[in-house]
């Protein structure tokens, strides 16, 4: 049964404004239902949110008592600077729904790997008879989970990812344990620097408080540089580490997936948790769409879709993949980022680039500079297109965009579903071996 604290309930007692029309915004919507709560939506984009005023502002503050927001808001839009001026709380949707959550928490950050990260220790405590659910996805928000399980009990538990976004306005929610995957460069839109990039995940091991906390290698290295300590139990050798037979013929046998693994093997053993038991579920645990995934072969052409790459990092690891240079479909919304030094460092495994939509320009300019071949497609139908005309027979065909999908697209998912639809209707029918 949920059941607010005493600092909210006199909040809850006036109607509640959510900043954020999106999937975060309606799943708190629900959580608000299920405690008998009105919840005003305000959106930017005219007609999105469920009811009007769209707009936020000094006057329709006064209405509220308590905001509640979307991780797409920083702590530094006008409309919650407008809401802490006039007094009021204000809780980003994660924060809100840790408070009504009985359950323990485990908590999964990263660059990349969060999403595969939390599905394998939840699949892994499945199999054990655990009450476990993965949460904090834009498909499914904790606060959707907290409202749909009233609270939860007091051994459940919730693996949530938790996006940098999420984690630098932290106020009350606390992880029973926090993992940290890797740290490369993205989301620079938002946060600017590298160091306010590091530091905003950062916040999230502080609110692992009296639990325990891991970092892959990556993460170990930026924090040294940004003058963090981790306590030596934490630090877990992610990178370069040798094969296990124990994983063969399973995802986690190479890299990337090996590094989710190894994370999800040292809180294994920190919670006491029987070993064999996250093997078995590494045998049997099926990968999320749009990572790296074969289409097969269509006219002795290889299409894969890694349409879950929406940064530079997921992208060399997919290329990683590759012992021959392929033909790679890059491109979407920018998150800011060196685009020239990403371009450099893939070039030795690309032949040919065909470039797609905002950041097509500055892909462009870079592939010309350091004499990798293009080809500006414009969108993705075009692309496919053109990879299907150009390329031949022994060629793979990776498309790994390495930039967000919100310009041309719904969401990752949306765009890797249009690829496969776009794969699928050329001529040959697809071969796999």
């Amino acid at each position: 049964m949920l059941n607010p604290p005493e600092f909210l309930r006199s909040r809850l007692a006036h109607p509640v404004a959510i900043l954020g029309a999106g999937p975060s915004g309606r799943a708190v919507l629900e959580l608000l239902g299920a405690l008998g709560v009105e919840g005003t939506m305000y959106d930017e984009a005219p007609g999105k949110a469920a009811q009007a005023p769209l707009c936020f502002s000094a006057a329709t503050a006064a209405r509220h008592r308590l905001v509640v927001f979307s991780p797409g808001f920083s702590p530094r839009h006008p409309w919650i600077v407008i809401a802490q001026t006039a007094g009021l709380l204000c809780l980003g949707e994660v924060d809100f729904a840790s408070i009504l959550w009985r359950g323990r928490v485990i908590a999964v950050t990263g660059t990349n790997g969060k999403t595969s990260l939390s599905e394998l220790i939840t699949h892994a405590l499945r199999g054990m008879g655990r009450d476990a659910t993965a949460t904090g996805t834009m498909e499914f928000p904790f606060s959707k989970l907290v409202a749909e399980r009233g609270g939860g009990a007091p051994d459940s538990m919730a693996i949530c990812e938790v996006s940098s976004s999420q984690a630098e306005t932290l106020g009350y929610f606390r992880a029973d344990a926090a993992l940290w995957t890797n740290f490369a460069e993205d989301h620079l839109d938002h946060h600017h620097t590298l160091q306010a990039y590091f530091l905003a995940k950062w916040r999230l091991f502080e609110r692992a408080v009296g639990g325990d906390v891991f970092a892959g290698s990556s993460v170990q290295r930026w924090a040294s540089q940004f003058g963090q300590t981790l306590p030596l139990n934490a630090l877990v050798a992610t990178e370069d580490q040798p094969g296990d037979v124990l994983l063969r013929q399973t995802v986690f046998d190479t890299y990337p997936q090996r590094e989710n693994f190894l994370l999800a093997a040292a809180w294994w053993r920190a919670a006491g948790l029987r070993e064999s038991a996250l093997y078995a579920a590494a045998q049997s645990f099926q990968i999320g769409p749009h990572r790296l995934a074969c289409l097969g072969e269509r006219a002795g052409r290889m299409w894969w879709n890694d349409s879950k790459a929406t940064n530079f990092h997921a992208v060399e690891g997919a290329l990683h993949q590759f012992r021959q240079p392929v033909w790679i479909i890059l491109g979407g919304k920018s998150k800011g980022g060196d685009v020239a030094g990403f371009v450099g460092r893939i070039a030795s495994k690309v032949r040919h680039a065909f470039l797609l939509g905002e950041a097509e320009p500055a892909l462009a300019v870079a592939c010309q500079q350091l004499g990798v071949p293009y080809t500006a497609a414009g969108n993705l139908a075009q692309a496919v297109g053109e990879a299907a005309s150009r390329t031949a027979p022994g060629d793979s065909i990776l498309f790994s965009p390495g930039f967000s999908s919100l310009d041309q697209f719904h969401g990752y998912d949306d765009r890797g579903r249009q690829f496969e639809h776009l794969v699928g209707e050329l001529n040959s029918p697809p071969v796999f071996r």
